[in-house]
């Protein structure tokens, strides 16, 4: 376990390039730290940038997900970012679910309290963005100009809800891990 000793950035000066953010090196985590109610999992679709005059991260998650429930049921969550050395615990994450075990055990990863919301941070992260939720939006398939996507990323109709967020906090490692 690497724990990063972190300083507060903005989403306009971090290091972590917010157009390959979402390239599978992510947590999403959403729920209550304190209570210790709270689930993370990997997530790869999303953007970060400004809407409504504001710095926004966009989220897909799709409802069969465990932590689908923990971001209807909690108004904020955080995204964190591993260097490639926890490839392998990222690749739990995304696999086993927190309804059948203690994934953050599997994964070798610590979850901590984030310093502007309740869902949970993880100490070996590299990067912290902290928000909270502004617009839930459903996918439906009506929506699309282009079958093909929806062919190829809903072949089961298992369409994903959009959670934008309002980035509260940033921080990140003073020193990156190789």
């Amino acid at each position: 376990m690497h724990i990063m000793d972190r300083k507060p950035v903005t989403l306009e000066t971090m290091k972590a390039n917010a157009a390959t953010l979402f390239s599978g090196e992510l947590l999403l985590a959403a729920g209550d730290y304190s209570a210790g109610e709270h689930n993370a999992m990997t997530v790869g679709w999303g953007f970060a940038g400004y809407a409504w005059g504001r710095p926004v991260v966009v989220v897909m998650v799709r409802p069969q997900r465990y932590t689908f429930n923990f971001m209807e049921n909690y108004p904020d969550f955080t995204l964190s970012a591993f260097d490639g050395y926890y490839r392998e615990a990222l690749k739990i994450m995304g696999t086993k679910s927190g309804r059948d075990c203690d994934k953050y055990a599997l994964a070798g990863l610590t979850p901590i309290a984030a310093k502007t919301v309740a869902a949970p941070a993880f100490a070996e992260a590299r990067l912290v963005i902290e928000c909270k939720k502004t617009l839930v939006r459903a996918v439906v398939e009506q929506d699309f100009i282009d079958a093909g996507v929806v062919n190829e990323a809903y072949a089961a109709r298992d369409f994903h809800k959009l959670y934008f967020g309002e980035v509260t906090f940033v921080e990140e490692a003073r020193t990156r891990i190789k």
